[in-house]
């Protein structure tokens, strides 16, 4: 069955005039969410000052093209690079769950630099966007994703690569020759893998760095007549073959132009893996409810699907003792103490890493396998706290966390996680960046959104 060039043809014909009001709308505030992401990483995430060293020692740093929160300027690839990994680095950017994935994080940033290349309209920027979107969610989805995790890929990383070339040709206005190529391109740089979650590595934020910056270039690639390979999603050494064991391609182009499967992906209200989200509510719930006091709590078990067990459940004795903030990022004792002992989850909750009352909290908290659980996979991430205190049990199942798409943010809590993140570095800085967000399709040239943040 043939996708990869009917999937090139759509993102080609692309046009926010005849996209639904709602994916434009959508669209606009998953930009908004992943600035805020980049501007605050930019200041604090450990990542960033050698990833910017690198960028300036590879001659990447020269050039127009702008990272979100910063007066300097960069080349493109260098801007896409580190937007993308500043992006990804709190791990506080969207999810798709059915791909387990996050798209925003190498598509944005692609559409953006592709965009300051050939001086786009926010228009064509956002028409962009959505292509990579659905290019990479549904890439993920046809793999299916939890059998590409279950060979230690990164699919942020190996998907995003393919939505990061969607994004960049559509704004470079490519043709669906063309944009095949790209894709066909992006196929020999698709890679990411899931080490980094046995010791804490800066790999992930940098894989979805450079999965964006390979798109970009891409993308590139195909504008300037270089040919890329046909087929390459499902082609017998195409990416769905090569990358997980029984892939079913048809789901490429599934509703394609009717359903998109960017209006399926979430926002993250907790800067953690998603996995944990369902416990957070469940503990918030549990906690506000019965006024609950960490000294009371005799053991916690949090029951999740298979998948999520796997990032923030197991092995127990490393994920009862996260020692650094990646560690704690996927560690759902950690996230889960933290709400049951302060009530919420935030990026400052962080410095709660060493203190002794999470600490004791953690140990008393497994992670279980949940059939219950598993049924809602890969639907939604849903989880169940058991909660043992003052002599009872009190259990608290979620099905759909806070921020998924049927239980989206409102606008503005949304706006609040943004000014939360970028108000800190950018002070008065911060509404504008959101306002020209928001008005994303309106803006004549793109350069004008990256100059608002500017610093």
């Amino acid at each position: 069955m043939e996708v990869t060039r009917p999937l090139a043809d759509f993102c080609a014909a692309l046009s926010v005039d005849t996209l639904p009001h709602a994916v434009v709308a959508r669209t606009r505030l998953l930009v908004v969410d992943l600035l805020g992401s980049i501007v605050r990483a930019g200041r604090d995430a450990a990542a960033a000052p050698a990833m910017h060293a690198a960028v300036q020692a590879l001659g990447l740093a020269a050039g127009s093209a702008r990272v979100f929160g910063e007066s300097k300027r960069f080349g493109p690839a260098g801007a896409a690079f580190l937007n993308a990994a500043l992006g990804h680095a709190l791990d506080f950017d969207d999810t798709h769950a059915a791909g387990t994935l996050h798209p925003g994080a190498p598509v944005i940033p692609a559409a953006i630099a592709a965009g300051e290349m050939v001086d786009a309209s926010g228009a064509d920027v956002l028409a962009g966007i959505v292509a990579g979107y659905e290019v990479c969610c549904r890439a993920a989805v046809a793999l299916p994703a939890g059998a590409h995790y279950a060979r230690g890929f990164h699919p942020s990383a190996t998907c995003g690569v393919f939505g990061a070339a969607a994004a960049a040709a559509r704004v470079f206005r490519l043709s669906g020759d063309r944009i095949e190529s790209a894709l066909g391109i992006a196929l020999s740089q698709s890679a990411g893998s899931l080490q980094f979650l046995t010791d804490g590595a800066w790999t992930k934020p940098f894989q979805v760095g450079w999965a964006s910056m390979a798109g970009l270039c891409a993308a590139t690639l195909a504008r300037e007549g270089f040919r890329g390979t046909t087929q390459a999603l499902e082609g017998r050494h195409g990416f769905l073959h090569a990358y997980a064991p029984s892939p079913i391609p048809a789901r490429v182009l599934s509703g394609l132009g009717e359903v998109y499967e960017l209006m399926a992906t979430a926002v993250k209200p907790y800067p953690s893996c998603r996995y944990g989200h369902a416990g957070i509510d469940a503990v918030r719930a549990l906690r506000s409810e019965y006024a609950l006091q960490p000294a009371e709590v005799e053991r916690v078990t949090y029951g999740l699907s298979r998948a999520g067990l796997l990032l923030v459940g197991e092995p127990a004795e490393i994920k009862q003792n996260p020692i650094n903030l990646v560690g704690a990022q996927f560690s759902a004792p950690f996230v889960l103490s933290v709400a049951l002992a302060t009530g919420n989850m935030e990026w400052d909750s962080y410095r709660f890493l060493d203190d002794p009352v999470i600490r004791s909290l953690m140990l008393r908290i497994d992670s279980v396998h949940d059939p219950e659980i598993e049924a809602e996979f890969p639907t939604n991430m849903s989880g169940k706290v058991t909660l043992w205190a003052r002599g009872q049990v009190f259990v608290k199942k979620v099905v759909v966390p806070l921020g998924e798409p049927s239980n989206f943010l409102d606008d503005q809590t949304l706006l609040a996680k943004f000014n939360g993140l970028a108000g800190p570095v950018l002070g008065d800085g911060a509404a504008p960046l959101a306002a020209a967000a928001l008005r994303l399709d309106s803006i004549a040239h793109i350069g004008e959104l990256s100059r608002i943040a500017s610093g």
